[in-house]
């Protein structure tokens, strides 16, 4: 079992204490938060072993888990990393694409693995689509939450956008080739809205929206592509898949046939994947347990969690553009 402990014990850094004690590939020995009042609170509510220093929990774990505020994410890593642990970070992986440069020069150095918690690629209504989605051609997403003060100290880009450029950087096999967008700051100083299109060099296109001051909360996403199409609600967990398909000659009375004006016919049918349940951040800390037992790259390495924040800071400099 690997040794793990977390740094940063707030809402999300509890659940991945909960989560590594819970597992089988983890040993969880402890926490450290520099908040003296959290980390109280968290060391009597739960039992927890409390470090007094972030160097004193690295040293006694062989993966750290660092669910700090962003802000905080490179320094803490840079000490994770060159003390040649192995390091689980969330997203997003740092604030700027330099610093995350930095972070991959350093585990490359110290021969350790990095992934980074992009935890829609775990959910389980994408993952069972994602072999299904080949060449989309149009992609449209959707993430709208209500306000939660949590998400503030970083732009609507990096705390919610984010997510849907990994996924679809994750199925899109081509490079960014122009990033147009807009934001509107209305509760913080920061967007709160922010709509972005993305090009790729093969045709593709992504439009996303995002929102931290919707009435209800949303997040779908939608792939077009040749003969299908292709639905995501990461929310609801549920996912449906529209195919077309020549259309026989001698349909059945229930069939749905398109025809177009050039006379050819097509036949709409639905698939229903199955979506296995699971804890998403649970299999995403297991699978870095994987990822380090059999020396294989992590699902989301830290050069993807790098790239996914360098398309989300160039729509931010798109704002201002």
């Amino acid at each position: 079992m690997l040794k793990a402990g977390v740094i940063g014990a707030g809402h999300l850094g509890k659940i991945h204490l909960k989560l590594l004690q819970q597992s089988s590939q983890y040993e969880l020995i402890g926490f450290y938060d520099g908040d003296e009042v959290v980390a109280s609170k968290v060391e009597k509510e739960f039992s927890y072993k409390r470090f007094s220093s972030a160097e004193e929990l690295i040293k006694a774990v062989d993966v750290v888990d660092v669910v700090t505020p962003t802000i905080a994410h490179f320094e803490v890593a840079k000490k994770v990393l060159t003390s040649g642990k192995h390091l689980f970070i969330e997203k997003p992986v740092t604030t700027n694409f330099q610093e995350a440069e930095e972070l991959i020069g350093l585990a490359k150095k110290h021969k350790v693995k990095g992934q980074v918690g992009h935890v829609e690629r775990f959910n389980p209504a994408f993952r069972a689509v994602k072999d299904k989605i080949e060449f989309p051609m149009f992609i449209e997403a959707h993430r709208l939450a209500e306000f939660n003060p949590r998400g503030t100290d970083v732009p609507v880009v990096l705390d919610l956008m984010i997510h849907d450029i990994d996924v679809i950087l994750s199925v899109v096999d081509s490079k960014v080739k122009k990033i147009s967008a807009s934001g509107v700051s209305v509760i913080s100083d920061t967007p709160d809205i922010a709509n972005a299109r993305i090009e790729f060099e093969n045709g593709c296109v992504a439009n996303l929206t995002a929102s931290r001051i919707s009435l209800k909360n949303m997040r779908k996403a939608r792939f077009f592509q040749k003969d299908a199409y292709i639905s995501v609600d990461f929310l609801e967990r549920k996912c449906e898949v529209v195919k077309m398909k020549d259309a026989p000659e001698n349909p059945d009375d229930f069939a749905m046939i398109l025809q177009n004006a050039e006379g050819m016919k097509k036949q709409i049918y639905f698939e229903n994947p199955k979506v296995e349940e699971n804890n998403a951040i649970l299999q995403e800390l297991e699978s870095f347990a994987d990822a380090i037992n059999n020396n294989t790259i992590p699902i989301v390495s830290l050069e993807q969690g790098a790239e996914a924040l360098r398309v989300a800071n160039k729509v931010i400099e798109s704002f201002q553009k």
